[in-house]
C-alpha cells in the first residue's frame, strides 16, 4: 500500500518523515545498494504526478513525485549523489545542475570526513606488472556489484583493486534466482607474474592470464566486463552572463563556418589576359546575336561602308575612266 510520506534526501540516504515539521523520520533508505532508476509510466489518481522506481539489490521501490519537474530534479539528485556526477541524460535548468554540483561537493567532502585514513581505490595503489586489461575498473566491492547488476550485457567479470591496498580481486555475477556475485583475490608473487588464490592456485604470467584463465575454467561463462563510456554528440562550453554572472552551458554549432572567398590568382604582366580578344572576334561576338534583318541598325552600322572607302572607290573609277579615254 502507498504512503504519503515526507522524503529528505540527506548523504547518500533517503529519510521519510510523516510531515515536514517531524524531527524524527518514519524509515531509511541507504542508496548504497543501489542498482537502477527508471520512470513509470503507470497513471496516478493525481494526473499530474510522476511516478518512478528505484530499484535495490534487494527489491524495487515505487516513489511518486507531484508533477514532471519535481520527478526529473529527485533523479538528478539521486544520480549525482550516487555516482557523484552530474547526469548529462536529464533535462534540467542551469540554475538546477549548479545546485547539483553543489551537492556532489559537500558528498565528497562529507564522504571524506567520514574515512579520512581510508584512500579511494586506484590502479595506482597496486604496483602492477605488465599491461592492464581492459576490464580493470578502479572500484570497491559493492561498487564492482553494482556496476555489474546494472550492465548485465557488458560482461560479468570484472578487475579491481583488493581491500588492502596490496592485491587485486576478480568480481563474477551470475544469475541463480537472482544475482549470485563471487570475489576471487589475485597477489603478485616474488618471482613474478600472479597467482589466483583459490583451494588450488592458479598461477598466470599476466593479468591478461588471470583473465583468460577464468574464461577457460568456467567454460567461457565467465567474460570480461567492457563498459563502452558514450562521447558527447555536440561540443558545449560554459560562459557567464556579464549581467548578473550566471554561468549558461552552451551548445556550439555543428555546421561548418563559411570560408572567406579565395582571391583570384594574380595575371602576369607580360601573359596575355584571357578575357582579351581580337578585333574580329569581339566583332562574332557582338554581331552574332543580331538578327539578319536589313533594317537592323546594328546591322546597317556594321555593314555600311566607311567614308574613306567610299573616296577612295571614286579615285578609282577616274583613273580607270581617263585610261579608256586615252586608249580610244
Amino acid at each position: 500500500a502507498s504512503r504519503r510520506l515526507w522524503t529528505c534526501l540527506c548523504g547518500n540516504s533517503l529519510y521519510f518523515f510523516n510531515n515536514a515539521k517531524d524531527a524524527h523520520y518514519v524509515d531509511k533508505l541507504d542508496l548504497s545498494g543501489f542498482v537502477s532508476l527508471k520512470d513509470d509510466s503507470s497513471r496516478d489518481r493525481n494526473l499530474e504526478a510522476a511516478r518512478l522506481i528505484l530499484r535495490m539489490k534487494d527489491g524495487e521501490i515505487k516513489l511518486t513525485a507531484p508533477n514532471l519537474e519535481a520527478r526529473e530534479l529527485w533523479k538528478g539528485f539521486l544520480y549525482s549523489v550516487i555516482d557523484l556526477n552530474v547526469p548529462s541524460s536529464l533535462t534540467l535548468l542551469p540554475g538546477q545542475l549548479q545546485i547539483l554540483k553543489e551537492v556532489i561537493e559537500k558528498e565528497r567532502n562529507r564522504r571524506r570526513t567520514r574515512n579520512p585514513g581510508r584512500a579511494p581505490p586506484s590502479p595506482l595503489s597496486v604496483p602492477l606488472v605488465g599491461e592492464i586489461p581492459a576490464c580493470f575498473r578502479p572500484v570497491s566491492r559493492t561498487e564492482a556489484e553494482v556496476l555489474l547488476e546494472r550492465h548485465p550485457d557488458c560482461g560479468n567479470m570484472l578487475l579491481r583493486p583488493g581491500r588492502d591496498g596490496c592485491s587485486l580481486a576478480v568480481t563474477t555475477r551470475q544469475d541463480l534466482n537472482g544475482s549470485v556475485f563471487r570475489h576471487y583475490r589475485v597477489t603478485q608473487r616474488d618471482q613474478g607474474g600472479y597467482v589466483i588464490d583459490v583451494e588450488n592456485p592458479i598461477p598466470c604470467a599476466t593479468l591478461h592470464d588471470v583473465i583468460d584463465a577464468l574464461v577457460e575454467k568456467t567454460a567461457g561463462t565467465l567474460q570480461p566486463f567492457l563498459l563502452e563510456e558514450p562521447y558527447e554528440e555536440n561540443i558545449t562550453y560554459v560562459s557567464a552572463n556579464d549581467e548578473n554572472g550566471e554561468k549558461i552551458l552552451h551548445t556550439a554549432p555543428s555546421c561548418p563556418l563559411p570560408r572567406v572567398p579565395a582571391l583570384p590568382p594574380k595575371q602576369d604582366r607580360w601573359c596575355t589576359s584571357p578575357l582579351s580578344r581580337s578585333p574580329a572576334a569581339d566583332r562574332r561576338t557582338l554581331t552574332s546575336p543580331v538578327p539578319a534583318s536589313p533594317t537592323n541598325p546594328m546591322r546597317r552600322l556594321i555593314l555600311s561602308p566607311s567614308p574613306l572607302t567610299q573616296t577612295l572607290n571614286e579615285e578609282l573609277k577616274m583613273t580607270l575612266e581617263k585610261r579608256r579615254t586615252s586608249q580610244d
